[in-house]
């Protein structure tokens, strides 16, 4: 994948995200609850905390602290993405993945002190926390990251530890 791919995806995230996010701070009230199927709302939630409120209510310090966290693992993905070989599709698409909605969320933090999650996932009374674009993207890269360093052989140390046998 070339770096106008990678990247181009990370600016496709990173402007949907905001754009979608904007669509609902302006359209929805707070907690204002749209089904959209049996499964899913579209609910406005403010979040000033991490993933799934993690020290939402710790008084301001925490905008910070996740501002400069998200800002110093963003610098590090891009140069990560950045010294990729082009053959490593799959781990590119994760970083990109990844990439696009930290910097997706960074926006929202650096720029309100808060996260706008607006999707709202549910099975008859048990609620998922809400979420955004950049939060979905963040999981789908996680999850494809987990499995390429789960499930992907190594080709070349493999076949050079097959070579080092001897013959029978």
């Amino acid at each position: 994948m070339s770096h106008f791919l990678r990247f181009g995806l990370v600016a496709i995230i990173a402007v949907l995200d905001q754009i979608t996010k904007i669509w609902a701070d302006s359209t929805l009230a707070m907690y204002e609850q749209i089904p959209v199927t049996g499964f899913f709302n579209i609910t406005k939630a403010y979040n000033y905390g991490a993933a799934f409120s993690f020290l939402d209510n710790e008084g301001g310090w925490q905008r910070w602290f996740f501002t400069i966290v998200s800002l110093v693992v963003s610098i590090v993905l891009c140069v990560w993405l950045y010294r990729m070989q082009r053959a490593e599709r799959w781990l590119s698409l994760a970083i990109s993945l990844i990439l696009g909605g930290a910097i997706g969320n960074l926006i929202d933090r650096a720029w309100h002190g808060y996260v706008v999650d607006f999707i709202q996932v549910y099975w008859q009374t048990s609620y998922f926390p809400s979420f955004n674009i950049a939060d979905a993207a963040i999981s789908c890269g996680t999850v494809l990251l987990l499995g390429l360093t789960l499930f992907q052989k190594d080709g070349p140390a493999t076949e050079s530890a097959d070579t080092d046998k001897p013959a029978s």
